[in-house]
């Protein structure tokens, strides 16, 4: 073996001085790439923090893999991670029918639906987008799903179309009200002329002709003074009058509407009338014509909701989150979940022809809501009856000074 020259030497420390050099410059270039991704990694983090709607991370399966914190926050599981989304939103061990996720991973394609689900014990209306996640590289394809609540964006859009349609409505109303009255007038008009002629010539008729002739206009007159009625409920529909509010005590109002409808209440022998009312209940601000007004309908509403069955009506009052509550409850066949959102408009009746022209509701709406600023909805199970709920506020002292 020839022995070991200098310059083999010098070759050898300038390759290790080389090898070394560029381990320092792939060094360098890791640490900045690390840095960037460090710094990327925050920034989807915080995108992620900065997110207000529930996401989450599944399997093909539907199993959860990871969660934001907005999950977190909703529901008191500290390791959701391996459950499935549906065990944890709806409690059940199958897929639900609207999710989604499926349809996102078969087709490729980000897909959208709404949906409600109970959490906590309250009803909550998501919207859900899922976008699938596909690369040849990852063992299994994953979803990722955001889930976003939008329970009172839609309870202000259905109020919001819903006071619209009544304000389009009530200009309607009031100009049918306006040409209905005009000859409503001139009929009423002439029967009372017809009488007060029918006085002075009363003795020179044949008595049986007399005695028509005043039955007939005594109908006449009844009758248009019913459909007047029925007008300035329409008037009043699209222009509310100006109405005095007092302290009220909705026990007494709900007394006296009951004593209005003594009588018919006791023909109805398949009835019972149970009352709840709550002592040292706290007057609210309101017009008490009007709040009789609607518990009258109401009321009328849950008789004829049992019809000829054997039914109970309950009638309760009592305080709640700060607002005095009436439920008007009934046994009858309850109203199913399609008709729902129709009750509260103007002309709108499941009652048969001649039995109600459908205002009673609206009506009820108006008042509660425009002019005493509560609430009144809807609880209902088919073939077990309904309640009705009207929450009215209580005045601060504040407002009573």
């Amino acid at each position: 073996m020839p022995p070991t020259e200098l310059s083999d030497l010098v070759g050898i420390e300038h390759s290790k001085l080389g090898y070394f050099h560029e381990l320092q410059l792939k060094l360098e270039e890791l640490k900045a790439a690390n840095m960037e991704t460090e710094n990327r990694r925050q920034e989807i983090a915080a995108i992620l923090d900065g997110i207000t709607d529930v996401m989450m991370v599944l399997s093909e399966n539907l199993k959860i893999i990871s969660v934001n914190h907005v999950f977190r926050e909703l529901f008191d599981d500290p390791a959701p991670e391996g459950k499935y989304c549906y065990q944890i939103f709806r409690g059940q061990d199958h897929p639900c029918p609207e999710c989604p996720a499926f349809k996102s991973l078969s087709t490729n394609t980000v897909c959208k639906e709404t949906a409600f689900f109970r959490i906590n014990g309250v009803n909550r209306q998501y919207e859900m987008v899922a976008s699938p996640i596909k690369n040849q590289d990852l063992p299994e394809y994953k979803v990722l799903i955001f889930k976003r609540d939008v329970t009172l964006e839609k309870e202000y859009q259905a109020k919001y179309y819903h006071a619209e349609k009544m304000a389009t409505v009530g200009v309607l109303a009031t100009g049918v009200a306006h040409e209905v009255n005009n000859p409503l007038m001139a009929i009423s008009g002439y029967a009372e002329g017809i009488q007060r002629r029918l006085g002075r010539h009363w003795k020179s008729l044949p008595g049986e002709l007399a005695g028509d002739l005043e039955e007939y206009t005594q109908t006449i007159l009844r009758e248009c003074q019913r459909c007047q009625q029925i007008v300035n409920s329409m008037l009043n529909f699209g222009h509310p009058e100006a109405t005095t509010q007092s302290p009220v005590n909705i026990n007494d109002v709900v007394m006296e509407t009951l004593h209005l409808l003594h009588y018919h209440l006791k023909k109805r022998q398949n009835l019972t009338m149970r009352t709840e009312l709550a002592r040292n209940l706290p007057f609210v601000h309101g017009n008490a014509a009007q709040l009789k007004q609607v518990f009258l309908n109401l009321l009328t509403n849950a008789i004829d909701a049992i019809g000829e069955e054997e039914g109970v009506i309950t009638v309760q009052s009592g305080v709640t989150d700060g607002m005095v509550r009436l439920e008007i409850s009934d046994t009858g066949q309850g109203i199913s979940a399609d008709i729902r959102g129709n009750l509260f408009d103007p002309f709108f009746t499941t009652k048969p022809a001649g039995n109600g022209i459908g205002i009673g509701l609206s009506t009820c709406y108006t008042i509660v809501v425009k002019e005493h600023a509560g609430d009144i909805r809807l609880e209902s199970e088919v073939g077990k009856g309904s309640t009705f709920i009207v929450d009215l506020p209580v005045p601060r002292e504040e407002d009573d000074d």
